[in-house]
């Protein structure tokens, strides 16, 4: 097949995608749109690349994303405003994100490019916005599965087209290595791993709302539909080796992840829930583990390369974490200012971050900086356990995210800013969260906890 017709077919298959996708979120307002951009721009190749424009950066962008995140904040900031949006109340409710914000802003005063730091900086408030835009709709919750929908469907079709039919977009070979790697709409491999590791795991989530009747489709083939989108982020996420073994890192999280869902859909079914504190526990207890794992030089304790193919250095990682634990060390409470690190030409020849989400967040920000991350993490875990009783669905959907995220972090870096992806995805749930508890009636929490 051409590669135009293969691009034709697609885009009008994607355009019947979000036509059904209007259909079942009808209460959603069109800007609704802002925040569908905003994801699909940090979860694939920067709009130079896809438009041709030079002074493309892989980690910043090009000059054309930041005008259309400089317009697309400008927009949201307007709305929220029309909407009489309070941020007062916002930021009572969600104190530790306003925390690590502030924090963020605060290491610029010792970052060596300020400057730069500071223009970092500032894109951290494009999700933030992204986040409240999605809370002062009518249904938080609701909104927020659309856009996750709409992202889904836009992604996974193109990819596959994408690798396909444009392999100069959608492949690329190892720098050293010379291997085959597929990475659609991404910027690397890793890139489309996680965007399939999410893509994955909410559809198996939707489908199970299906199968349990919280979610009624709105149409008898809008089930298929999924189906066949789950087969196809199998397909692409095994990559052109058609083997787990492809992305590790990916796998173990989406098996954890998976392992999680599973054994929640379990207790509710026999009536038994884990206490909030043993959540947390879990959750502190992979951060830690996450954070160790670099400075002892592999994986301790639970060693699982060998069972996913790789060598005890984890594909190089090891050696990379060597070169850069002294970097931490010089400033280890500190870090070397947010956005400080990476913009040496000389470190960069190595590796463009840590693979290791938990170092990154210490050459950035320091220990205090993983710290302020891991409450947030900890308290989001809170919150939504808290919602539990009357969004089960959605409780367990954030936990299990926050479960993938910790352990995607020990071999990758994914929650080194809010504009990542995974971040962005547990800062939309926490922010979304807080209306549904406003309007949930005390008794109908109460009746939830005293039945354990």
């Amino acid at each position: 097949m051409p590669p135009q017709i293969a691009l034709v077919l697609c885009t009008a298959f994607v355009l019947f995608l979000l036509r059904l996708s209007s259909k079942q979120f009808p209460e959603v307002s069109y800007t609704l749109w802002i925040p569908t951009i905003y994801m699909l721009m940090i979860s694939s190749k920067p709009l130079g690349i896809w438009f041709g424009i030079g002074g493309v950066d892989m980690e910043a962008g090009s000059p054309l994303d930041r005008a259309v995140l400089s317009v697309m904040l400008c927009l949201s900031i307007v709305i929220l405003f029309q909407r009489q949006f309070s941020l007062i109340h916002a930021i009572h409710e969600n104190p530790w994100i306003t925390i690590l914000i502030g924090y963020m802003f605060i290491s610029i005063f010792w970052s060596d490019i300020p400057f730069s730091s500071f223009k970092r900086w500032v894109r951290e408030l494009v999700p933030l916005t992204m986040a409240f835009l999605l809370s002062s709709e009518k249904k938080p919750l609701h909104a927020l599965q659309c856009v996750l929908t709409r992202t889904i469907y836009i992604l996974i079709p193109f990819s596959l087209m994408l690798i396909k039919y444009y392999p100069n977009l959608g492949v690329e070979y190892g720098r050293w290595s010379g291997d085959l790697m597929w990475i659609g709409v991404a910027s690397q491999k890793n890139g489309l791993a996680l965007v399939c590791l999410i893509s994955f795991f909410f559809l198996i989530w939707t489908l199970t709302r299906r199968w349990r009747e919280s979610d009624i489709p709105v149409a008898r083939y809008q089930t298929y539909i999924d189906v066949f989108l789950l087969l196809l982020t199998i397909w692409i996420f095994l990559g052109p080796n058609h083997t787990p073994t492809y992305s590790a890192t990916s796998t173990i999280a989406l098996t954890v992840g998976l392992t999680a869902f599973a054994g929640f859909l379990w207790m509710k079914k026999h009536g038994r829930y884990l206490g909030a504190g043993i959540l947390m526990v879990i959750i502190v207890f992979v951060i830690s583990y996450g954070t160790i794992t670099p400075f002892v030089g592999k994986l301790s304790i639970i060693d699982v390369s060998s069972a996913f193919g790789r060598d005890e250095t984890l594909t190089e990682r090891t050696v990379i974490w060597a070169s850069l634990v002294p970097y931490a060390m010089k400033n280890p409470l500190l870090g070397h200012g947010y956005g400080g690190f990476w913009n040496d030409k000389m470190r960069r020849e190595t590796s463009s971050h840590a693979h290791n989400g938990y170092l990154d967040t210490i050459l950035d920000l320091g220990i205090i900086g993983v710290i302020f991350f891991s409450v947030f993490l900890v308290s989001s875990c809170k919150k939504a356990y808290s919602i539990m009783a009357y969004e089960f669905d959605w409780s367990i959907l954030w936990i299990c995210f926050l479960l993938m995220a910790a352990v995607h972090n020990i071999a990758e870096s994914s929650i080194t800013s809010l504009e990542n992806l995974l971040v962005s995805i547990l800062l939309f749930l926490a922010v979304c969260s807080k209306n549904s508890l406003i309007h949930t009636p005390v008794l109908v929490r109460a009746r939830y906890f005293t039945k354990r």
